[in-house]
Parts: C-alpha cells; sequence; structure tokens
C-alpha cells in the first residue's frame, strides 16, 4: 500500500504511540515489523519508497525516560532509510505535562496541526505552478524551474541525511495563539486516545486533519485550578440510594451510606497506566510530585461545597427521597479514590486530620508505590492497597508502573500495611485470561501483608479505547468471581468468605478474627472510630487502637450465600424487563 502512495501525489500521515517497553500498540504491531525488517532487507532496496511523502506525529510519556515516543522515532527512520520524503519534522506529543511544550499532549498536536496544514498548502501551490507543457518556446523557464525543482529536492533530501541524528522533533513554541485553528481557540478537544481515529479522514488527494469534537460523559466537577485537580465524581449508586434503589457494594461490606459519601482525590497524578484505568490515561502520571499544591483545608472546602450542590440539583427529581436528600447534604464519608495516587499528596495527613475533625471517615486507595508514604500515614478508617496481579511480569503487563523497581516496591507496600493497625484491605480486581489463574501467588502475596479484608471485584470496561487492549471478553461473569473467590479462601487458613454484592459482581473475604461466635462484625462503628482517633490525636499518638476497636455487625441479608445477594431488603430493586440473561457480571 505505501508504495502505490509513491507513484501519486498523496501525503501519509503516521500517527503512531509508544506503549509498554518502548513497543508499538497491538493494532501496529506488525506495521511496524514489517517496516524494520523492509528498511535493511536488500530485496527491497534503498528506494523502495522514493517519491513517498510522509509526515510523523508520536505520542509518548518523557517520565519513561528510556522509551520516550520510541515508536515515533523509529517509523520516522524506518521511511527515510527507504528514500521516503519527510514533509515536515516530526512532532512528540508527550502526556506528561510538566515537560510537554505546549502543556498537554492535545495542544502539541494542534501545534504541530498548525505547521502541518502550513505545509500542505505550499506543497499544493507549489503543484499548481508547475509545468503544463504550454510554454512559450525559448523562454526557458519550465526548464529553469525543473532545474530548481531537482536542485532544492537534492539539497532537501542532503539536509534531512545530515541532521536525522540530530533528533527532528516539531517544536511549537514559537506558535502565536492567533494562529491556532478555530476549534483550538473555542475550547474544543480531542481525548489523546481518539487521535488515532483522526487518521480515517485522510484520503487520496486530500488530507483533513480537522478532529471531530469528542464529547465524552463524565460526570464530575472541578474544585480547584492548579495542576492538582481535584474531581468530584456523580456516582450512579449515589443517585440510585436517594432513590432508594440500593447502594454501592460499601453499603454492604462496611455499612457506608452512599448518599453521603463524598468521593475525590487530592491528586490526579499516577505512578501506574493500569490496562482498567476508568479515565483512559487522559490524566497525569509521574513517580513524584511536580506540581503547584492546593490546602488541604480549601480541597476540603471545595469538596464538600461541590457534594452539596451536586445534591441539590436532585431536589425534586422524581423518586427522590425527601430524607435521603438531607441526609445526602451532610457528609460522612470520604473515599480518597477517584482517580490518581492519593498518597502522593504531599498534604495527605493533614486533609485525613481533616475529614477526622469534621467526623468525616476516610476511605484511602493506594497502588501500592509508595510503601514509606504508607508506614507515614496517620490513622485511616479504612487503607487499602490495589493488588491487581500477583507476579512481578502480571503487574508489569496490567498495571504498567512508572517505576523500574515497582516489584520491590509492591512487596514492600504489602509488609508496610501488615503494620498497620488500623482496617486493611486488599482489593484484588480480576481480568479474565490475565490474572485469574494466579492463585498460589495470590495466596503468598496475603500471608505477606496479612490485611483484614480482601476485596475481590471483576474488572469493569470502560469502553474502547487505544491506550488499552481490555474488551468485554475480559470481564468475568459473576459465577467466575465466587468461583476464585471459594478456591483462594479455602487456600487461606484464617481466613472466610463473609459478604457478596452480586450487583457489583464483587465479594469481601474477611480474617476470621471479625467472626465472633459465630457472627461477622465487617461493618464498621463510624462513630466509635472518630472517638478513638481524636483520643489518639490528643494524646500525640500515645494512645493507639485496633481494627477491632471498632466493629459492628454485619446485618443477615450482607452476608454470602444469603438469598438477597447483598441488596439492601429497606431498599426496592429495580430489575431489568424482558430480562432472559444473567448479566450481574457486567
Amino acid at each position: 500500500l505505501l508504495a502505490v502512495q509513491c507513484s501519486n501525489k498523496s501525503v501519509c500521515v503516521f500517527l503512531v504511540a509508544t506503549y509498554t517497553d518502548g513497543q508499538p500498540t497491538e493494532n501496529a504491531e506488525w506495521f511496524c515489523k514489517w517496516l524494520e525488517e523492509a528498511s535493511t532487507d536488500f530485496r527491497y532496496g534503498k528506494t523502495y519508497l522514493r517519491g513517498l511523502r510522509y509526515a510523523v506525529f508520536g505520542l509518548g510519556n518523557s517520565v519513561y525516560v528510556g522509551h520516550y515516543n520510541t515508536v515515533g522515532k523509529d517509523v520516522d527512520k524506518w521511511l527515510w532509510m527507504l528514500s521516503g520524503m519527510r514533509i515536515l519534522t516530526r512532532g512528540e506529543g508527550d502526556c506528561n505535562v510538566t515537560k510537554s511544550r505546549n502543556g498537554s499532549v492535545q495542544a502539541d498536536f494542534q501545534a504541530w496541526k498548525v505547521k502541518f496544514l502550513s505545509r500542505l498548502q505550499d506543497l499544493a501551490k507549489g503543484e499548481k505552478k508547475s509545468s503544463t507543457g504550454s510554454c512559450k518556446s525559448g523562454s526557458g523557464s519550465c526548464k529553469s524551474r525543473t532545474k530548481r525543482s531537482q536542485g532544492q529536492s537534492e539539497e532537501e533530501k542532503a539536509a534531512l541525511h545530515d541532521n536525522f541524528e540530530a533528533e527532528l522533533v516539531e517544536s511549537s513554541s514559537d506558535e502565536e495563539e492567533s494562529a491556532l485553528p478555530e476549534e483550538s481557540q473555542s475550547g474544543s478537544v480531542v481525548d489523546v486516545e481518539d487521535l488515532g481515529r483522526i487518521m480515517n479522514s485522510v484520503r487520496k488527494a486530500k488530507v483533513s486533519l480537522q478532529p471531530t469534537t469528542h464529547l465524552t460523559l463524565m460526570l464530575f466537577f472541578y474544585l480547584c485550578y492548579h495542576s492538582s485537580l481535584q474531581k468530584r465524581k456523580i456516582l450512579p449508586r449515589l443517585f440510585s440510594m436517594l432513590r432508594g434503589r440500593g447502594g454501592c457494594y460499601k453499603h454492604t461490606f462496611y455499612g457506608i451510606e452512599s448518599h453521603r459519601c463524598m468521593e475525590t482525590t487530592p491528586s490526579l497524578a499516577c505512578a501506574n497506566k493500569c490496562v482498567f484505568c476508568w479515565r483512559h490515561h487522559t490524566n497525569p502520571v509521574g513517580t513524584e510530585w511536580h506540581w503547584k499544591m492546593d490546602p488541604a483545608e480549601k480541597i476540603l472546602q471545595d469538596a464538600l461545597e461541590k457534594h452539596q450542590n451536586m445534591i441539590r440539583q436532585f431536589r425534586g427529581v422524581p423518586g427522590v427521597k425527601q430524607e435521603r436528600y438531607e441526609e445526602g447534604l451532610a457528609v460522612k464519608h470520604c473515599a480518597l479514590s477517584l482517580v490518581g495516587e492519593p498518597i502522593m499528596y504531599p498534604e495527605i495527613n493533614a486533609f485525613l486530620r481533616l475529614l477526622h475533625t469534621h467526623r468525616i471517615s476516610s476511605f484511602l486507595v493506594t497502588n501500592a508505590q509508595f510503601p514509606q508514604e504508607i508506614r507515614n500515614l496517620v490513622p485511616v478508617t479504612q487503607l487499602y492497597v490495589s493488588v491487581d496481579a500477583s507476579t512481578k511480569d502480571s503487574l508489569k503487563k496490567i498495571d504498567r508502573p512508572l517505576f523500574r523497581d515497582f516489584w520491590p516496591r509492591f512487596l514492600d507496600s504489602l509488609k508496610a500495611l501488615g503494620e498497620k493497625r488500623q482496617r486493611t484491605v486488599y482489593r484484588l480486581t480480576l481480568v479474565k485470561a490475565w490474572n485469574v489463574e494466579e492463585l498460589q501467588a495470590y495466596s503468598d502475596l496475603i500471608a505477606l501483608g496479612q490485611p483484614d479484608f480482601i476485596e475481590v471485584k471483576g474488572v469493569t470496561y470502560c469502553g474502547e479505547s487505544s491506550a488499552s487492549s481490555l474488551t468485554m471478553a475480559n470481564v468475568p461473569w459473576h459465577q467466575e468471581v465466587v468461583a476464585f473467590v471459594q478456591q483462594l479462601a479455602d487456600m487461606l487458613p484464617q481466613y472466610e468468605i463473609a459478604c457478596e454484592h452480586e450487583h457489583s459482581n464483587c465479594l469481601l473475604i474477611a480474617h476470621t478474627k471479625f467472626k465472633v461466635d459465630g457472627e461477622w462484625w465487617t461493618w464498621i462503628d463510624y462513630e466509635r472510630f472518630q472517638e478513638l482517633v481524636e483520643a489518639h490525636e490528643r494524646s500525640g499518638g500515645q494512645r493507639s487502637f485496633s481494627a477491632l476497636d471498632y466493629t459492628a455487625r454485619t446485618p443477615g441479608w450482607a452476608l454470602f450465600g444469603a438469598h438477597e445477594q447483598g441488596f439492601d431488603p429497606a431498599d426496592t430493586r429495580f430489575q431489568r424487563r424482558n430480562k432472559t440473561k444473567d448479566i450481574s457480571g457486567c
């Protein structure tokens, strides 16, 4: 196909992303392999793509120092080695907002696109002025023009050859704002994962790189406006709880009131790029804090205000219960798990203390890459560690961590969790065909950290993304999750299955110390926790307390094996009409 483009006037544009370990994305693997082999294969020859006009824009993240935009650089090099003619220096989009030339990967692309379109116009003008064979004899104009164009071509080839190793990268720092296209000035945004779709608009003899505005339904509010953006997402379970249609699995497992739970994060940044990330990797990544820091007081104040404003939007909505509406205005829980790595926030302990001062319980989730920060944490109502895989290879494949020493950090984080006296949880996300066969390895990790609880949940498919190869085929059915949990529990002598929330495709394994006289006590006495943490703070940390000091009895409907399967009978369950197949695992 590329060879065909050499004989016409097309311009080929290559938008390529660098994936794990500097490799191309799955849909580009074959092409990159073929191009690399062709560039050194004598059977093709060094002039195989002579006449091909091309431009390359690479997508990468400079946090991965050794592999930044490797694929874009390689594709550019291989095309040049086959005598392709580069019409514009290679552009590079950087997902690392602190290093991006224009502040974001979208802005990098927009700046490069301006120059690319300008270059296309120049090429089109040049072709229109080319000889038509109707020159007057003796003028010599066509001949001289041909000679000049041939000379210019040779000079351009020579310049490309001399400067190739000088890392030709498109820089747009000198672009004026007024030169940007109309949609850029109007605030149109193209998601990183959608850039590849722009290639669908490229046609022979006509190149259109005008991306359609991409609308993504993400229901959240911006709380602050610095590089440490905070967001507050409207959870479907919150709306459901307001209408008396059931809460999330945390209500079943721990007694959380979903409509009074404020989910937020003090840090959008993360040290992983997990394949199942619901944000499709549009949030920043990093191994340390690089951004302007919002004070803990401001984050909490704005989060509470936005939560209340959000609840007020449901006033008068059909089905919303008045008593639930009034309860929802008073935040009782805070889940620091919306996106990113909350523990990276430098003032995380101050933020936790503020929550407890307002008598708000704290549920903090960390991705097990910051062991020292875990050790430094003040008491948390419940501390989670995401255990997305049980071996070094599978963790690298699923979480795609930034740290080179990610595995020692992971293991040390589990040890740090085991040193905590308050409630601790392992969160296991099952990805079918990726990590569901590692039972013995999971068992070993549980023995290392000795968590109080183990949540096992089937992965939630968040839609197609070029940043991940995850599909609906990777989502396990609820029966498959149950089977996995039963096998895992049988391998853990001090643990048993305690609770189930079928609608969330989730089960809870609990340490038997929470089973008193045959009854499970997995729920939390939130008022008792506030009393204990207040006494702890007054004593300067001398007066400690344990997870068993603030337990509450688990109701029968929440237990594994109950016919309610984790749905609170105080609420009303709405089933799908004409339901012919159990889709609870979806």
